[in-house]
């Protein structure tokens, strides 16, 4: 069973944005399986003139429907094929101590998502490296020592079953 989304926003909280149709959507779903389309080829695969998918798609970006447009690096190939997910609880729950521990997150290099979360956890961090040993590393000289850690858990992904997997709207 369908149901006609015409009237669908991504995000309800921005009143500038234009609701999105049937056309944006499918313009959507080819993006972000293919960022590297032409929009020659994006307009053939929607079924609309090139200057109205040009029109469309600059729009969307505009209005913050599409963040970014990048490339999605193998990590074996870049000696960073060890994924690591991090529990990670403060030992306080205060804005300040919140904001301590983003602050302190955001710069590093090798965090990939960070995530604050409700039940046991205050943050999931996810983490790519080169193997345990190379995280054992980085656990010892920069996770424990963030801002107002108090205890990590940590979990090794045996198997990537689905990553980063498009949206579906």
């Amino acid at each position: 069973m369908s149901t006609d989304h015409s009237d669908v926003r991504i995000d309800a909280e921005d009143s500038s944005s234009t609701p999105l149709d049937r056309i944006d959507r499918r313009i959507l779903h080819w993006l972000q399986r293919d960022g590297r389309l032409t929009n020659a080829a994006l307009a053939k695969k929607v079924h609309i003139s090139p200057a109205t998918c040009h029109r469309r798609t600059q729009r969307l970006f505009a209005e913050g429907y599409v963040r970014a447009v990048r490339a999605e690096i193998a990590p074996q190939r870049v000696e960073r094929g060890a994924l690591v997910v991090v529990g990670v609880v403060l030992d306080r729950s205060t804005p300040e101590s919140f904001g301590a521990f983003e602050a302190a997150v955001a710069p590093l290099p090798f965090i990939l998502d960070c995530h604050l979360v409700a039940g046991d956890f205050d943050y999931f961090l996810k983490i790519r490296v080169r193997d345990i040993a190379d995280f054992n590393r980085l656990h010892g000289e920069k996770l424990i020592a963030l801002p107002g850690v108090r205890q990590t858990r940590t979990f090794f992904v045996m198997k990537e079953v689905i990553d980063n997997a498009p949206l579906d709207f």
